[in-house]
């Protein structure tokens, strides 16, 4: 009879619908209990089947439900359905619409806005407004459920993006991304001095064996996919520098990771280990600026400056720049006056 039930659930596909890292703090608890307060939407008894049936996996070991959840577990639950089908629910979420005609659409991203559903932000997306402030708009073959797209931004970078407006216009878009002539430049907040004021970042990238959220610098090898970015210094303030970036690729947290690479993380990414002090001093007063400066930009300190690119009918060459959000202009003039301060 257990042979019968295995052989059940390894003939599953089965769909990630939630990834849960337990606080450092958490004390001993039941993992049943645990998840029922972290899960709202989801019954006790789904949770406790899902127990049972192998779904839920710490540390990717199956536990029994007598499991008391430690702190840095990490928990992994799936279920063999799919966590949302395709369909769009219209949010009426105002967006910041930088440039509009009937081809395409320019937006300026908020920091905290997810791009496009997925699982854990099936709500509150760019695209969920973009469906509710325009009809009809295309999707490519192997981008369903993700209406006008042609490239994305993470959901704690800030900054500029192209929507197409029609189908004409998504493939002309995609072909210009495709061909690496779009123009595209960010602006970064990175740990430390850089060795060059300028350079050339070419190592491949790819995901991460330890951490799938995680993007990792393949230096010499053929693993992961070619990734290249341009970077200048525009101001140093002794223990981070303000630089751009330009990206000749397009690759999934390509700067983030490249960024940290060289060994100068983007200030207070907490994913590839900005949120600590890389730089500076011992001194409890520095600790406490720091502090002070992480709670001004709580999010990797990176903002989609510029964008450029041939307009789909027109032909023309269109180009675009946005402000610095608030939160970067903050930490920005909070480092001037620190450096101002030390008598740099």
């Amino acid at each position: 009879m257990k042979k019968t039930e295995i052989n059940i659930k390894e003939s599953f596909d089965l769909y990630e619908h939630y990834n849960i890292k337990v606080d450092q703090n958490q004390s001993l608890l039941r993992i049943d209990k645990y998840l029922i307060d972290k899960l709202p939407g989801v019954s006790r008894k789904k949770i406790q089947d899902g127990i049972k049936n192998g779904f839920v996996k710490v540390n990717d070991i199956s536990i029994k439900q007598s499991y008391k959840v430690k702190p840095q577990d990490k928990i992994i639950i799936s279920f063999p359905n799919p966590p949302k089908d395709n369909k769009i629910i219209p949010e009426d979420i105002k967006l910041d619409i930088q440039y509009e005609d009937k081809e395409c659409l320019v937006v300026n991203k908020p920091a905290g806005m997810v791009v496009h559903p997925a699982y854990q932000n099936w709500s509150g997306t760019l695209v969920n407004a973009l469906v509710f402030h325009f009809n009809n708009l295309p999707e490519m073959p192997n981008n369903i459920g993700r209406p006008g797209l042609v490239h994305r931004i993470d959901k704690d970078t800030s900054g500029l993006l192209v929507i197409a407006k029609t189908d004409k216009s998504m493939l002309s878009l995609a072909k210009q991304f495709f061909d690496h002539t779009i123009e595209r430049s960010y602006i970064a907040l990175v740990w430390g001095e850089l060795k060059e004021k300028s350079g050339k970042i070419d190592v491949n990238l790819g995901r991460s064996f330890k951490d799938r959220r995680v993007v990792d610098s393949f230096p010499n090898s053929d693993f992961g996919r070619k990734a290249i970015t341009y970077y200048k210094v525009i101001k140093s303030f002794t223990y981070v520098s303000l630089i751009e970036c330009r990206l000749e690729t397009g690759r999934t947290h390509q700067i983030r990771a490249h960024m940290k690479h060289l060994g100068n993380p983007i200030f207070n990414d907490a994913l590839y280990g900005g949120n600590k002090i890389i730089k500076g001093t011992l001194f409890n007063k520095y600790k406490k600026f720091i502090e002070n400066c992480f709670k001004l930009i709580p999010r990797q300190a990176l903002h989609a400056k510029s964008l450029g690119f041939v307009h789909p009918k027109t032909k023309k060459k269109m180009f675009f720049e946005s402000e610095f959000p608030d939160d970067l202009k903050a930490v920005i003039s909070k480092w001037e006056n620190y450096t101002i301060g030390q008598g740099d």
